[in-house]
């Protein structure tokens, strides 16, 4: 068993982002910053600092780009309402990382690149282990790595809320320990028929679950 990674990012999909956008303001008492469009994914998001260099992630689909037709990453595609349907964890070392990832599922582990000019002239530079447009709910995290990067997405933005806890439903618990145990050990998941994940996180408004 491995110590736990810091987790890099929680990705929170949702049908329309300007209403999740509005209703988490005014429910939260923060609104998301728009991030910016994923264009070779067909998504574009808004995000929310959440301390320590880990942020939300507001992901939708670009209905603007023709270009990316579905099936559209991180099961975005597949929810009705707004869900936490993937989460990242930070990587120094994904040649490895993504081994194990495909160790567990051979479609997992293709690490891809790529970086965006930011509004104050910062570049953002990443490698990441490609999430899956399946299934709506991935238990299993992906990987992103900042090393060469200028900044980091959470750090243009106030800390205004904290990721305090993050949670996992599913079927089979048993199933997964073995590549959890090597990422995070200390995800709880509990045995239930749907799988799902879940984080409770301080805002101005109080603590809040998702």
């Amino acid at each position: 068993m491995s110590e736990s990674r810091a987790i890099d990012h929680i990705v929170y999909t949702v049908p329309n982002l300007e209403e999740a956008k509005d209703q988490f303001q005014q429910q939260r008492g923060v609104r998301p910053t728009f991030g910016g469009y994923q264009a070779t994914q067909g998504t574009k998001n808004a995000i929310v600092n959440l301390g320590d260099a880990c942020y939300l992630e507001f992901l939708t689909i670009d209905e603007e780009n023709h270009d990316v037709p579905p099936p559209h990453w991180m099961g975005v595609d597949l929810i009705a309402t707004p869900k936490i349907t993937r989460w990242s964890l930070k990587s120094s070392d994904l040649k490895n990382d993504s081994e194990v990832l495909r160790n567990y599922n051979d479609s997992m582990g293709v690490v891809k690149g790529g970086q965006r000019e930011m509004t104050n002239g910062k570049l953002l530079t990443w490698e990441m282990s490609m999430p899956l447009a399946e299934p709506e709910v991935e238990i299993i995290p992906f990987l992103t790595d900042w090393q060469h990067s200028d900044t980091h997405p959470s750090e243009q933005l106030p800390e205004q809320c904290h990721l305090l806890r993050i949670g996992a439903t599913h079927p089979n618990p048993e199933s997964l320990y073995a590549v959890l145990n090597y990422f995070y050990p200390e995800l709880v998941i509990t045995q239930a028929d749907r799988t799902s994940l879940s984080i409770d996180i301080q805002t101005p408004n109080g603590v809040v679950q998702l």
